[in-house]
């Protein structure tokens, strides 16, 4: 079947579109006059973001279909991509005075990043298993390049050489799920899939092989436990800009792809996978909670963290509801906010110049520098879950939203591991205020970081006071995986 082109899918297409050709014409900019224009490139990226987001927000987001029905536009997309570019800006401004701090000020840092974020974009948009494929691709080239970016380290090319090997066999077994896939149905996309697994009526075991290929290339992607192997070493070795990007954006991206993987081609066969993802859930909570408790380095402790945050959010998909979805897309928000704010207090810890990233350098920051020292204890208490903070709100509605599922056991031990996990956040907040100071940190003034570090303070401790809106969109979002 020949596609029929329509000039109205541009319309569709619009914000990543512009990014497509803003990163091509930054690049070009970065390759004519070299390091001189990185600090140009960094805010041109910014606005790149910024003005994508407009692009965004001006069309309708009524579950329109383009491209042959392999890109979709809908409430569900609309709003998780606000929130990928939110983190790309939030990431972008973090980085601005760091990579010249580093010596890693190269303007494709940044032409990589809108690069990425432009994956991440067809990613979340993605209807057929063949654009899904290739904006993972694009994503997770663009972050294997970054994470080697500080060529003259050894252990900045071990975290890319690391992610490269694993990734690249991630993908091949999503590939090998999406060919098994493509045999049992004969279609890649994804209303194709949904309709002959409907009418089979049951899933055949080639059809549970090849999910499960598929659900193990996308868990890598989260770093969901048992694929999180990578995770602490890349975290530690890639510089720190990029560890606060891979941290806050990719995420966000990855869950959104798995919601709709699963609620959309094989939301007729939720027991099956639901058995899966619940796997997932349990051993990313219960892994990274005890794991973490060992960690002297804050780089590798956020990397646990952020595995443990993946198990949480999990606990919404697997409930195969519309009030689980509702509670993901609320979760990474908040987490979103938390960890852009938690990377904008660690990319300010440097000493003479050196990065310190060891948890002992924090030892008495509370007198030394009150100014990170205090937004960093309100960031953890959120991260514990502790009310009133916007981070207790997230897991109290992914636990409600599993518990409403039936999902009990679950759901209780994604309480007791959220104590677990609250002694090594609370761990912290005892270095700063309890522990004789060490040596101050450097005085580093950034506009970007103290913007970013300003408006998730604001976040987690407001959001309290007006929950609603944000509730409204999850439940908006939701809407577009159950209609009725």
């Amino acid at each position: 079947m020949n596609a029929v082109w329509n000039w109205n899918d541009l319309a569709v297409l619009a914000p990543e579109l512009f990014m497509a050709v803003a990163g091509m014409a930054l690049l070009i900019k970065g390759a004519f006059y070299g390091e001189r224009c990185t600090r140009m490139i960094g805010w041109a990226a910014v606005a790149t973001f910024a003005l994508s987001g407009l692009l965004l927000l001006q069309l309708s987001w009524d579950s329109a279909v383009v491209l042959n029905g392999m890109f979709t536009l809908d409430r569900f997309g609309g709003f998780m991509k606000i929130l990928i570019l939110t983190g790309l800006a939030a990431s972008t401004l973090l980085s601005l005075r760091t990579l010249d701090r580093d010596d890693i000020a190269r303007p494709e840092f940044y032409v990589l990043s809108i690069f990425a974020g432009l994956g991440m974009m067809v990613m979340v948009s993605a209807s057929n298993m063949l654009s899904l494929y290739v904006g993972l691709e694009l994503q997770s080239l663009s972050i294997y390049v970054m994470a080697a970016i500080r060529r003259d380290h050894a252990e900045s090319s071990e975290a890319g050489l690391k992610y490269f090997v694993l990734g690249a066999l991630a993908s091949g077994m999503l590939l090998f799920g999406i060919s098994l896939l493509y045999g049992f149905t004969g279609s890649i996309d994804f209303a194709g899939i949904s309709l002959a697994l409907q009418v089979a009526g049951s899933a055949a075991a080639p059809v549970i092989v090849a999910m499960v290929f598929i659900l193990a290339g996308i868990a890598f992607k989260l770093s969901a436990v048992p694929f999180h192997m990578w995770t602490p070493d890349v975290y530690e070795g890639a510089p720190t800009p990029v560890t606060a990007f891979m941290a806050i954006v990719p995420k966000i991206a990855a869950i959104a792809m798995l919601v709709r993987v699963l609620y959309q081609p094989f939301g007729s066969i939720a027991p099956e996978w639901q058995q899966i993802v619940w796997f997932l859930a349990a051993a990313s909570m219960l892994w990274s909670s005890f794991a973490a408790l060992a960690q002297t380095n804050i780089k590798r402790l956020m990397a646990y963290s952020s595995i443990g945050n993946v198990g949480y959010a999990l606990l919404g998909v697997v409930a195969g509801t519309s009030v689980g979805v509702g509670s993901v897309v609320i979760y990474m928000t908040i987490y979103l906010a938390m960890t852009a704010g938690v990377f904008a207090v660690i990319l300010s810890m440097r000493r003479s110049g050196i990065e310190a990233v060891a948890i002992p350098d924090l030892a008495g920051l509370s007198r030394t520098r009150p100014a990170l020292a205090y937004p960093l204890a309100i960031l953890m208490f959120s991260m514990s879950g502790i009310p009133p903070m916007a981070g207790f709100f997230g897991k109290l509605m992914v636990f409600q939203a599993a518990v409403a599922s039936g999902f009990y056991v679950l759901a209780v031990l994604g309480v007791l591991t959220s104590v677990v996990a609250a002694y090594y956040y609370l761990k912290i907040v005892k270095v700063m205020f309890f522990d004789e100071p060490a040596q101050a940190f450097d005085i580093d003034s950034s506009w970007g970081r103290n913007a970013v570090l300003a408006a998730s303070i604001a976040f987690v401790l407001f959001f309290v006071v007006c929950p609603d809106m944000l509730m409204e969109a999850g439940r908006g979002t939701a809407m577009v995986f159950f209609p009725s």
